[in-house]
């Protein structure tokens, strides 16, 4: 009888008697549980768990945009400011170089020139010195603030972990007092155990890729930095202005006037055979050698 029946007959049969057996399954299937709702029913260890893995994403992010903003070639040397360091020492101008580089004291160029500054008076050795040493100190700031994305990428996968044994805990004792007749249960915690994990991961992941990315430029901007100081120092006239004070204790000394510049050398005669001490800083010199080995001073030996 059902084939004598015609097409849209068969079709509308088959669709009133399929709507109870959906209705069925409808009402026996789960609701969909969000993962706000999956962190809840995880009890007080899972949400501060998760509140330590939301701050250490939040962490990451901070020093990540830190980084591209300070990690920069234009920041470590700006333009602007080596052009007007440059032009105040060729006009010998050391301590408004000084003022320049303390008015801009968390920029690379000006940190690291100000210091060695304050050694020019002792000769270019000791102002080359001075420029490793400082530069490798403010460049230890960049690379230690680095370094915590590297902690965040090993430490975030272990709060992960953390999270995926406290919920494999659940999940077996689930299992436990009610064995496989509540499959929605285990289901869950199963699906915390995995999410939380992921999570770790999730932050890890790029923590580890920014971390190498920032070391190298790192490197890059500190030794773009490093040759712009290099070209500042390389035309200053280091035996002209040999004993001189640059800072909060400004001297001009004897080979310097008022405003830090150069001047024309002033003769110091002594006698071979009168004396033994210097004239300008009265320390115990041996006849005929020059400059004088304490203050520098130049001295024309007379017999």
């Amino acid at each position: 009888m059902i084939r004598k029946l015609p097409l849209f007959l068969l079709a509308a049969f088959f669709a009133v008697t399929a709507i109870p057996a959906r209705a069925a399954e409808e009402a026996a299937a789960p609701e969909s549980t969000s993962i706000i709702q999956m962190i809840l029913h995880g009890g007080p260890l899972i949400i501060m768990i998760w509140l330590a893995i939301v701050g250490t994403s939040m962490i990451m992010v901070t020093f990540v945009i830190q980084m591209f903003l300070q990690v920069r070639r234009q920041s470590l040397a700006p333009k602007a400011l080596v052009t007007a360091l440059d032009e105040s020492l060729k006009a010998g101008n050391y301590q408004e170089a000084w003022e320049t580089c303390k008015a801009n004291p968390k920029t690379y160029v000006a940190a690291v020139l100000g210091g060695a500054l304050e050694r020019i008076g002792r000769g270019k050795d000791a102002t080359e010195t001075s420029i490793i040493e400082l530069g490798i100190r403010e460049s230890q700031v960049f690379k230690t603030r680095n370094s915590y994305l590297s902690v965040i990428g090993v430490i975030s996968p272990m709060i992960g972990l953390l999270g995926t044994v406290i919920g494999m805990m659940g999940a077996f004792a689930v299992l436990g007092q009610s064995g496989v007749s509540d499959p929605r249960k285990l289901a869950m915690s199963i699906g915390e155990v995995l999410l939380a994990t992921a999570s770790g991961l999730f932050i890890a992941i790029p923590a580890f890729i920014f971390y190498y990315y920032f070391r190298n430029r790192v490197s890059d901007a500190t030794v773009y930095a490093d040759s712009e100081l290099n070209h500042l120092v390389e035309d200053i006239p280091f035996d002209e202005v040999r004993g001189m004070r640059i800072g909060e204790n400004f001297s001009a000394g004897d080979g310097l006037t008022s405003g830090g510049a150069p001047k024309a050398k002033v003769s110091h005669k002594v006698s071979m055979q009168l004396t033994t001490n210097c004239p300008v800083c009265q320390a115990s010199i041996v006849p005929g050698n020059n400059p004088c080995p304490s203050c520098g001073t130049t001295l024309d030996w007379q017999s």
